[in-house]
């Protein structure tokens, strides 16, 4: 675990920052090798299910894309991001920190989202390295309220 994150009060801070839930069940897509490892062991701890991954042949509380600027078309992905998510569920789009190799920038991610039918609900710091943007169907951001 890194310094940050035990700064930040442990390991399930991190999860809590995303206001995951016990019971939820968190599909994971775009993992690689730079993802961070504590921030998924937090999920994993708090939601006490286990990451599922795009092979997964059910409905979903929570998406976790992980993205990087050369990742290819972001619209595509957050719209192929939808196809296992239950209503009311939300997309968690992880992008590198600005600074870091892959960052993108807010525009992108705020136009993603509208041509994808998301709406940014929401930002925080995910991880020491990563950046979260809530998403939301318009439908669920509305009984978010």
């Amino acid at each position: 675990m890194s310094t940050t994150a035990k700064d930040a009060g442990g390991s399930s801070a991190l999860a809590g920052r995303l206001a995951l839930k016990a019971g939820q069940v968190v599909q994971e897509l775009g993992w690689d090798e730079d993802c961070d490892d504590d921030l998924r062991a937090s999920i994993e701890e708090v939601t006490g299910t286990e990451l599922v991954d795009g092979d997964y042949e059910d409905v979903v509380d929570v998406v976790l894309l992980w993205w990087r600027e050369d990742d290819g078309e972001l619209v595509d992905a957050l719209v192929d991001s939808r196809t296992d998510l239950g209503d009311g569920g939300v997309v968690w789009l992880l992008t590198p920190k600005s600074g870091r190799p892959g960052h993108v920038e807010p525009s992108d991610i705020g136009d993603a989202a509208v041509t994808a039918g998301l709406n940014q609900t929401s930002s925080v710091s995910a991880a020491p390295d990563w950046s979260g943007t809530r998403l939301a169907s318009p439908k669920a951001a509305r009984k978010q309220r």
